[in-house]
Order: structure tokens, then C-alpha cells, then sequence
């Protein structure tokens, strides 16, 4: 049985992946969420490896799931921990030696942001709901809302990603074609010119763990699946 470790993006916050983690156990496999100390201006790149090590515990045959920020974080955990696979789900793909604040203008991040929403004729200053929660069954968008603002320390940010080079981990580029903060373009790009992988694609947004989690976990199990016999 393989274990999938969901990584949260800004904020934290492992709630969003239940919807998937459920489907992933009904399949058989292992699935945990972690929570990270992103509110902490103390803790940075280091301190959130160390929550996902922690996490882990001695769990083995690991298939690491990062969202968003979590793409500085989870290629640190491949450096501490033998992991099978690593997702990069609507991730952030840092290079060596370059911050979080500077990947925004590195890769274009913020203008293929607002070509996007023009082209869908949203405001540039779109309200979380409309970016991130677009597609996302209302109910949930409420409960999500109602745990309150999630807190994400800038502490990390102005941080170096700390590998001189990506980890030697097999590694998959996952998108979601409707994400409106990394279209789906903008996701396609990066992942070839920073990692020379194309990028996979499924239905649904940034959010896509709430609005397509069984879509999301199909997809997670062809990835394991076509490690075997690497992974059980």
C-alpha cells in the first residue's frame, strides 16, 4: 500500500484534500494531509519540510501531492525522505537559488494571470471566491469560509529555494484547465522550461481537490500505477 501525502499550499491548510484523501482510501491506499506552520513567521522552507517529515512518521512507498507554495517545500522532503512519486498539482516550480516573492515576475506568473482573467471578462482584482473557488460546490466554498481567513507567514517567501538541483524523483506537472491563478498555458510553459516534463491536465480549477476530488484521485492512482513495480 502506497502512502499519498497531500501538501497544502498558502495557508496550510490540509481541509481541502478530505474529499480526496476519502477517495484515494476507498481505492485501498494510505492518504494523509499535513498541516504546516504557515502563520508562524518564525518557521520558513526548512520548518515546512520538517512538518511534512514529521507528518510522515515511518510511513514508506510515498507519493508526495503539492499544491500551489507546496512545490518549494515537497522537492526538500524528496531530499530527506525516499519518496516513489512526486505531483505537482497546480504547483509553483521553483528554480535554484530563487525566492518565492521573485518567482512571481521570474515566470510571468501575475500577467498571464490578468490576460486570463480578461479573456474570461473578470475583473483583475477578482475576489478570492472567483479565483480559487470558481467551481467548487457552494456548500464547500461555505465551510471553508467559515474556518476562518488561513494565515501564510512571508517569512518563507523571501527564502532561497535551498537545492542546488531538482531531486532525482520521478516527477509528474498535474493542472487543473479551468485554474484561473495559473492558467493552464502558463502551467504548461513553466513545467517545460524548468523541468523539460509536459504537463497532465484534469477538470476543475485551482481548487481542484474540492471541485473534482474523485477526477483528482483517478489520476493519482495512474501515476502510482505506472511506477509498478516500484510501488505496491
Amino acid at each position: 500500500m502506497s502512502t499519498y501525502v497531500f501538501i497544502p499550499g498558502a495557508g496550510g491548510d490540509p481541509w481541502q484534500f478530505h474529499l480526496v484523501i476519502h477517495e484515494l482510501e476507498s481505492k485501498g491506499q494510505g492518504a494523509i494531509g499535513v498541516r504546516l506552520p504557515s502563520g508562524d513567521d518564525a518557521t520558513g522552507w526548512s520548518e515546512y519540510a520538517d512538518a511534512v517529515v514529521n507528518a510522515i512518521g515511518d510511513r514508506r512507498e510515498l507519493v508526495l501531492v503539492a499544491q500551489s507554495l507546496a512545490g518549494f517545500t515537497a522537492p526538500i522532503v524528496c531530499e530527506r525522505l525516499p519518496v516513489d512519486l512526486l505531483v505537482l498539482l497546480n504547483a509553483m516550480i521553483p528554480l535554484p537559488g530563487e525566492t518565492g516573492n521573485d518567482w512571481w515576475a521570474n515566470t510571468g506568473s501575475g500577467t498571464a494571470h490578468r490576460e486570463h482573467l480578461a479573456s474570461l471578462g473578470l475583473p483583475a482584482d477578482a475576489d478570492d471566491r472567483v479565483i480559487y473557488f470558481h467551481d467548487v460546490p457552494a456548500h464547500l466554498v461555505e465551510e471553508a469560509f467559515s474556518q476562518g481567513e488561513l494565515q501564510q507567514s512571508m517569512t518563507p517567501m523571501a527564502q532561497p529555494f535551498p537545492l542546488a538541483a531538482w531531486p532525482d524523483v520521478p516527477t509528474r506537472v498535474l493542472a487543473g484547465r479551468d485554474d484561473r491563478l495559473f492558467p493552464i498555458e502558463f502551467q504548461r510553459r513553466v513545467a517545460r522550461e524548468r523541468l523539460g516534463i509536459d504537463t497532465d491536465e484534469i477538470p476543475g480549477g485551482h481548487m481542484a481537490s474540492l471541485s473534482h476530488p474523485r477526477e483528482l484521485a483517478e489520476q493519482l492512482e495512474r501515476y502510482r500505477r505506472g511506477l509498478a513495480p516500484a510501488i505496491g
